[in-house]
């Protein structure tokens, strides 16, 4: 056993239709209504209109070393969303043109990296969406100096678990057990399909008064003479 190393079995995948689903989804209709997963969103996408949604695979490496990631870019499935965690390095960038390259071959789905990338042109340019920090040109080597591979990780304040489910877009970054997605996929595409619904009937002339009782909700908090 190694011990700067600690390499685990790859978690479970998404089906391609339950990805496919949570992918419809806006990370903004998960905002109505969950309070916790939202990755820090200094983490921003660098395909602007890219919505992925997979099962993490992670990888954490620190430093100026990226070794780990190469024995990753081996073993990863298509579908996988790769979650790394830089484990606060914002200096060295672990990914650019050869890896976003590499990502494609693999069929990743997309790539969440809290620190920095190199490159961004060819990485937009390879087609894998990819959220990252900033951009840097101070790249990691390879040293041989450890990490960890399909282990519990911290991405931007929040905790992922490799198989965990993570949404992600142009609004933002969401992490959610595999557990609940099947059922806030449900209430998200719902309520979205309701909201185009809103939008219709307000082109028709109604006011938000009608979607919404909004001056009984006044009137309870003591608003008097709200409008008719």
């Amino acid at each position: 056993m190694s011990d700067i190393y600690r390499i685990e079995p790859l978690p479970a995948q998404l089906s391609p239709e339950r990805a496919a689903r949570l992918a419809r989804v806006e990370a903004a209709t998960l905002g109505h209504y969950l309070h916790a997963g939202f990755v820090d969103l200094g983490i921003r996408p660098l395909l602007g209109d890219a919505r992925v949604a997979g099962a993490a695979v992670t990888v954490q490496i620190a430093g100026a070393d990226s070794t780990l990631l190469y024995h990753a870019m081996d073993r990863v499935r298509p579908g996988d969303l790769l979650v790394i965690d830089r484990a606060g390095d914002r200096t060295h960038a672990c990914w650019g043109g050869f890896m976003a390259a590499v990502a494609k071959i693999r069929g990743l789905a997309g790539v969440i990296i809290d620190g920095a990338v190199t490159d961004p042109a060819a990485i937009i340019a390879a087609g894998v969406p990819t959220w990252a920090r900033q951009t840097s040109a101070i790249t990691t080597k390879l040293l041989n100096l450890g990490g960890g591979f399909n282990v519990p990780v911290s991405i931007g304040g929040v905790a992922v678990t490799p198989g965990d489910a993570v949404l992600a877009d142009d609004c933002g970054v969401v992490v959610i057990p595999q557990a609940r997605i099947d059922r806030l996929t449900e209430i998200a595409l719902k309520d979205q399909e309701e909201e185009g619904g809103w939008i219709e009937r307000l082109q028709k002339g109604e006011r938000l008064q009608d979607l919404v009782d909004i001056r009984a909700m006044l009137a309870r908090n003591g608003v008097e003479g709200a409008g008719v």
